[in-house]
């Protein structure tokens, strides 16, 4: 699953920091911009594995053009989250009406990707 936030990228002396404003106390910190970035990705990746795993919900990311920087600029942060979870496939059990269990195979539709589809999109914001 991909999102993207914005964030607020400060620069303080040789160093920068960076904040998500919709994600409270989701912020880190690089010696560069680039390096800054890439602990953005990995910070916002773990922020939201964290609310997905204890139940809570996910803010919905505001426009960056909303997003006013006083001393600093803003960008877009991306991260996948499937490259931080864990993908080891678990079987499920599960039962479906007789009539729809043969259309669906009659017209070879693969279940446990429209289960893992339709999953993903229910519990996503």
């Amino acid at each position: 699953m991909l999102f993207v936030y914005p964030a607020i990228f400060h620069k303080e002396e040789s160093a920068y920091w960076v904040e998500f404003p919709d994600l409270a106390g989701c912020h880190t910190y690089g010696s560069s911009v680039t390096e800054t970035m890439e602990a953005a990705q990995e910070a916002l990746a773990a922020y939201l594995l964290t609310l997905l795993e204890q139940g809570k919900n996910i803010a919905v990311p505001s426009d960056i053009s909303a997003i006013r920087a006083e001393d600093g600029f803003t960008s877009l942060v991306s991260c996948d989250i499937n490259q931080y979870k864990d993908t080891r496939a678990v079987k499920k059990t599960l039962t479906i009406p007789s009539w729809l269990n043969e259309r669906a195979i009659s017209m070879g539709i693969n279940f446990s990707q429209v289960l893992q589809e339709a999953l993903l999109s229910k519990i996503q914001v």
